[in-house]
């Protein structure tokens, strides 16, 4: 089933984004990419994040990134290289 929400983007409110979500896989497996925005506290929950990961989803290959900073979108070179070394994104987000 395809399912549309909506998205509001914080940088510039004025014109709502529509999307459509990607097919959720059954299970994991590959590439999964740890994306840290630099918030505080986000890599004590990635920390933990990726030790559950790692117990659960045996054979499931897990790298992390990091954001310069959370006040910007990440960089278009670390967007690009997380798209191509990764098969999904997990973003933290903590304060």
């Amino acid at each position: 089933m395809t399912q549309t929400i909506r998205i509001v983007d914080p940088t510039d409110e004025r014109v709502p984004l529509s999307r459509t979500l990607a097919p959720r896989p059954q299970h994991l497996s590959g590439v999964v990419a740890l994306l840290d925005i630099v918030k505080p506290r986000g890599d004590v929950l990635l920390d933990r994040l990726e030790q559950r990961l790692a117990e659960r989803v045996p054979g499931l290959t897990l790298k992390r990134y990091r954001k310069p900073t959370f006040a910007k979108p990440a960089p278009d070179d670390l967007r690009r290289r997380i798209a191509a070394e990764s098969d999904f994104v997990i973003e933290a987000l903590a304060d």
